[in-house]
């Protein structure tokens, strides 16, 4: 495999039809890793794909699939996953209604073995060896033959599956009971007495394990409602208006700046900007938000969202594969190729597991035929053949990526985005979460409050030369000013040679003045001659919340802006909850520390670093790690993606800047910080089950095995059982669907 930084590499995902269990996945996984060309390879059993990172100038798309092929598997070119669950589940549905009916009359016969139900009538047509085996031979042969063709693929290439102890137990049964048949139907002697063959041995395996994947696959199924549920948001025709008339085209179709009508029950195709109307937006399956959200012209509208009563007129901005929606969609699909440490080791031991299962039941064969019960070659294979049926290594690889991908799927459905899944396991280990101040613990929405001039400069030059520095930016703060220049309705000036300093603040040249705006305290620093006489006016602007910025033009300080940013309404409560976890929850910010104190003391937060660059931020994060802490840093700006990109785990916070987004591994739709602790008990409880789902699949086989070994379990009693033990991994799962219901509280 090569390195994937040394060349231009695209990604690739493929539907993979046949995969059985585990050990298929990490079989696929490891051939695709040798050829040359490809990087990062991931295959998850649980939703049937693949991940594939190729150099197209060495690998072809098409080179990948025909190897995939070649191991035995299938490649669907239809995306539905869900859909082709379906068709899967029909077809089991078939086999095993088939399997049960010709087993059914085998099973009768088992009524004569026992005491308690020797006196049950059972039809002689039912024991005669001829009609045994014609029933026997179509189940092992025609529906059984799945399971022949996945094992011959996988011993071909030099692998081990399910398949294989599938194959080799019920073949073993078989075979042996043809034999007997075969002698009884030529010897005289035979005719008209019962003699003990093992048909309903293999019959029956087959038949259970039918059922175990029919309903492992009705709960796959459940398992993809929320993935579906985000593709059925994404609309196939739009209304645009073209020409100056309403016209339906389909969605591939659009560009950007098209403005699109949208009437009421229509989903919001598009991420853009109202232009005309007003309604009510149900964004409940994007951001968790129960209420609808009242939306005018000049709001920002996401795609997938539902607008509930108005014609709404909505500008393009992000299209496609760039809409808020398909950017969900794939971050769900990434969370389940990213395998967590725990997968890992999930993986290593499907891998070794079939090998050291045909071992024992050799064994176990050799020891009850030449040493327990010397020369009962039929004991000794039941004995052999229940290890191999009981043993499974389904359970073993499902139990990480089945919860994995409901877990996920239930914080999407909150509002919540894990970029991979390993970052859910990373999360539940947080112990001190770094919090920014503005747009974080704040609306984000800050107001301009005071304008307090200097030198001769009047608050209306201030201002306009300040929303013309400003205007470029987007910024809260830079938002801010140009909305109460818009207010007094001033005529903004153009800006010239505008630079943003990360951290430092603005420089522009306006009307021929060179400005620069910043935090009063960073005027220095940066050569401005900042001696203000009144040095409590500004204590008091701090003290109320207010973050004071510094205005100098020409070099000299010219006049204070007091600028207000309000706490969120639930931040509080937010911090509350995040504390009753066991977090430890620390504001970092770039603001006057007397400001982010006032929001502090609001929000309930003792420890305030405050008055720090971006680079300091990173270094505060960094300083934590050293101490073994595992920081959770939250932010939603520019000056924040060092930091969340340095964290253990990075949050981005609503409507951030893409640049902060691109940064974090974890998204928030909703601009609502009991997110985070909610984001944290989901991220616990999957964790929680995995480790359920793994002790159980080891202690059932660690427990199961030996039973079988010592031939106190029939071989249609292991067979039950291993298809009982996937199904209640599957279930286990399935009880994360119910985690984070409570809106807003998490206990």
């Amino acid at each position: 495999m090569a390195n994937p930084s040394s060349a231009t590499w695209s990604r690739h995902t493929l539907h993979i039809t046949g995969m059985n269990c585990a050990a298929c996945a990490v079989r696929i996984e490891k051939a695709l890793r040798r050829m040359e060309g490809t990087g990062g390879v991931s295959v998850n059993f649980a939703v049937g794909r693949a991940s594939v990172q190729l150099d197209p100038a060495r690998l072809q798309l098409r080179q990948v699939e025909d190897r995939v092929e070649q191991l035995g598997f299938g490649i669907r070119k239809d995306t539905d996953a869900g859909s082709y669950l379906g068709t899967d589940v029909k077809g089991l549905w078939l086999r095993f209604i088939a399997s049960a009916l010709l087993t059914l009359p085998l099973l009768w016969t088992m009524f004569s073995h026992y005491s308690l139900t020797s006196s049950v009538w059972i039809p002689k047509l039912f024991f005669q060896p001829w009609f045994q085996l014609a029933l026997a031979t179509p189940v092992q042969f025609i529906i059984g033959m799945p399971f022949y063709f996945g094992a011959f693929h996988a011993l071909r290439n030099r692998g081990a599956n399910m398949d294989v102890l599938v194959a080799l137990g019920t073949s073993s049964a078989y075979f042996y009971s043809h034999y007997l048949a075969m002698k009884a139907i030529q010897s005289p002697a035979a005719e008209g007495q019962h003699i003990p063959l093992y048909f309903e041995t293999g019959s029956m395996i087959i038949t259970v394990v039918l059922l175990g994947k029919l309903l492992e696959g009705m709960a796959r199924q459940r398992t993809m409602h929320a993935m579906r549920g985000l593709q059925e948001m994404q609309a196939d025709y739009v209304h645009v208006i073209r020409m100056q008339r309403e016209t339906r085209i389909p969605i591939e179709e659009m560009r950007g700046g098209d403005q699109v009508v949208i009437r009421p029950g229509e989903r919001i195709p598009v991420d853009g900007v109202i232009v005309r109307g007003h309604s009510a937006v149900d964004e409940s399956m994007m951001t968790g938000e129960g209420m609808p959200a009242d939306k005018s012209a000049g709001a920002q509208v996401m795609s997938g969202t539902m607008n509930l009563n108005g014609i709404l007129t909505v500008e393009a901005r992000r299209i496609g594969s760039d809409s808020t929606v398909a950017q969900l969609i794939r971050l769900m699909e990434d969370a389940q190729y990213s395998k967590p440490p725990i997968q890992r080791l999930a993986d290593t031991i499907a891998s070794y597991f079939v090998p050291v299962v045909v071992a024992i039941a050799g064994l176990t064969f050799a020891a009850w035929y030449a040493l327990c019960q010397p020369g009962d070659f039929g004991h000794a294979l039941g004995c052999a053949v229940s290890v191999l049926v009981i043993a499974c290594p389904c359970a073993i690889g499902l139990a990480t990526p089945i919860s994995i991908l409901v877990g996920s799927g239930r914080a999407a459905q909150r509002g919540i985005l894990f970029k991979e899944g390993r970052f859910m396991e990373q999360l539940q280990q947080t112990d001190v979460v770094l919090l920014d101040k503005t747009g974080t613990l704040t609306e984000g929405r800050p107001e301009l409050t005071d304008i307090l001039p200097l030198g001769g400069h009047s608050a209306r030059s201030l201002l306009r030369w300040a929303a013309a520095a400003e205007q470029p930016s987007e910024h809260p703060i830079s938002r801010a000013i140009a909305a109460a220049a818009e207010r007094q309705q001033l005529i903004v000036p153009e800006a010239k040679r505008f630079s943003m300093i990360p951290g430092c603040g603005i420089r522009a040249e306006v009307e021929g003045k060179r400005l620069f705006l910043s935090a009063y305290a960073r005027l220095k620093p940066q050569g401005i001659q900042a001696n203000y006489a009144d040095a409590g006016v500004i204590a008091e602007l701090e003290r109320e919340g207010k973050t004071v910025i510094g205005m100098a033009v020409d070099n000299r300080l010219a006049g204070l802006l007091a600028i207000r940013d309000s706490l969120r309404p639930t931040s509080a409560e937010a911090v509350r909850q995040m504390k009753r976890l066991g977090l430890e929850v620390m504001m970092v910010t770039g603001d006057q520390r007397m400001t982010a104190e006032a929001i502090a003391r609001e929000a309930g937060i003792g420890q305030i670093t405050a008055g720090v660059l971006p680079q300091e931020k990173v270094e505060w994060v960094s300083r934590l790690q050293r101490e073994g802490r595992t920081v959770t840093m939250v932010g939603d700006g520019i000056n924040d993606a060092p930091a969340l990109a340095a964290s253990d785990i990075g949050i981005a916070m609503g409507q951030g800047s893409d640049i902060a987004g691109e940064a974090a591994d974890i998204h928030l739709l909703r601009g609502d910080l009991r997110a985070i602790p909610e984001a944290i008990h989901i991220s616990r409880r999957t964790m929680a089950n995995i480790r359920q789902n793994l002790s159980f699949a080891l202690v059932y086989n660690v427990i199961a095995i030996p039973f079988a070994v010592m031939g106190w379990l029939e071989p249609w009693m292991a067979g039950t059982a291993m298809a009982l033990s996937s199904v209640s991994v599957v279930g286990n799962a399935l009880r994360l669907q119910r985690s984070g219901r409570r809106k807003g509280a998490v206990s």
